[in-house]
């Protein structure tokens, strides 16, 4: 049980002690933290804050736990409030927003040295501000998308299983694979894109963002920050026919058969390109048959993406050095660790993926780790990013449904270049940077 300083003082008056006075004048230290996040999640930070505030008497952590698809509308709201928490758990794509609206401060001689010495190279790169390089957000976990299959109905099929990044397919032997899979004895469809993750799910971004890099294009143009000529240039254009193609070939789960259809009864699709937390679901299912494998290298390198909910603190909080400490706490808490290591969170910290068998060396994840550090690309690291992501969002869903694709991608770069005349370029963001 906890012991808070009402608790305490409420034991002090009982006893009749000389430390009522005292106790009584005391006021405790409170310290916000606004998250997101499952079942397992709430329940470890709180247990973790409770820990937290019983090591350090006086101090109170106040925990605002706020849903997944209405966390944004609340920052904003909390904005508007002038009431930003002290420690604000925020998506790592938008981290460059919230540090250009003025929101946050650099986390450098906050965080414990140790905790940001360990961060991997795709964990910087989430939580770090472009313009001024340094970092504003740091988390346990990271996150990235691989290639899901059957070890048995590949094998039988002849086709290669990648082993490392180094070893992916290439773009002809996807494609080959894909046909091959679709005339295969009882599969439905070839391939689960996770179409039924919603059309206006950050999925699309971050799932398919990749391809495009990987095909040697972007969302945008990350020097000259312009959607034009890069988002409906040639390269994009052609990426996303493809995959229009596999949809009409009815290669594609659609959305409507929802999201399990890799592992449902009968193995309908053949290989799902899935986030990391996918493995446990299919892993339940199918045993040891789910394989494991990097994205396709669709030009001259590949890609994949990054980011996920990570912790930065409040420019306006009374008390930084506070807000530091608990995140130090917290980060380094053996039983905080455990909990996400048990829901195969994705290591963000290299002592981390150290202590988590399914990422280590010989883990049946460690493919996907390995992505980490030679293919991970973040999310354009830009204050536009909310309009690019829903512009993009809203193309791709338009072009999976059968619309032109030059023209629904056309459409999604003049609104992201729009929505920066209109903030004049977010300075300092611009060609000259």
């Amino acid at each position: 049980m906890t012991l808070r300083v009402g608790n305490r003082l409420l034991t002090a008056l009982c006893a009749g002690t000389m430390l009522v006075g005292a106790l009584g004048a005391a006021k405790a230290e409170t310290l916000k933290l606004m998250f997101q996040g499952d079942a397992y999640e709430i329940k470890t930070i709180t247990a973790t804050a409770e820990k937290f505030e019983a090591a350090n008497p006086g101090v109170k952590i106040e925990l605002i736990n706020t849903p997944h698809d209405a966390y944004n509308e609340k920052v904003g709201a909390a904005v508007s409030a002038k009431a930003i928490p002290d420690i604000l758990e925020l998506d790592g794509p938008f981290l460059a927003n919230y540090v250009w609206s003025g929101m946050l401060q650099p986390i450098d001689g906050l965080v414990d040295t140790a905790i940001i010495d360990d961060m991997t190279e795709s964990n910087v790169a989430q939580g770090t501000y472009p313009i001024d390089k340094k970092l504003y957000a740091v988390g346990l976990t990271d996150s990235t998308v691989v290639l899901y299959g059957s070890r048995k109905q590949l094998t039988e099929l002849g086709i290669r299983i990648p082993t490392s990044v180094d070893d992916a397919w290439t773009k002809e032997e996807f494609l080959a694979a894909l046909q091959k899979l679709s005339t295969a004895p009882g599969v439905k469809w070839p391939i689960d894109l996770f179409r039924a993750y919603g059309t206006k799910s950050e999925w699309i971004t971050y799932g398919y963002e990749p391809l495009l890099i990987s095909m040697g294009c972007d969302v945008i143009d990350r020097t000259s920050w312009k959607a034009e000529g890069m988002l409906d240039g040639p390269a994009c254009v052609e990426a996303a026919k493809m995959m229009q193609d596999w949809a009409q070939k009815g290669w594609v789960v659609p959305q409507s058969a929802g999201a399990n259809q890799f592992y449902a009864e009968g193995r309908p699709a053949a290989l799902a390109w899935g986030g990391h937390w996918f493995y446990a679901e299919a892993q339940a299912q199918m045993g040891d048959d789910v394989v494991v494998m990097p994205l396709p290298k669709f030009g001259e390198k590949g890609a994949s993406p990054n980011a996920t909910w990570i912790y930065a603190i409040s420019k306006d909080t009374a008390n930084p050095a506070l807000a530091g400490k608990f995140l130090s706490f917290m980060l380094q808490d053996p039983d905080y660790r455990a909990g996400y290591r048990d829901h195969a969170g994705f290591p963000g910290l290299k002592s981390f993926a150290a202590a988590s068998p399914l990422y280590a060396p010989g883990g049946a994840m460690a493919v996907a780790f390995e992505q980490a550090s030679k293919t991970a690309v973040p999310r354009p690291p830009h204050p536009a990013y909310p309009t690019i992501t829903l512009a993009f969002q809203q193309a791709m869903t338009n072009i999976f449904d059968g619309a032109d694709v030059q023209q629904e991608l056309t459409k999604a770069a003049k609104e992201i270049d729009a929505d920066i005349a209109d903030n004049d370029g977010y300075p300092p963001f611009g060609a000259a940077n």
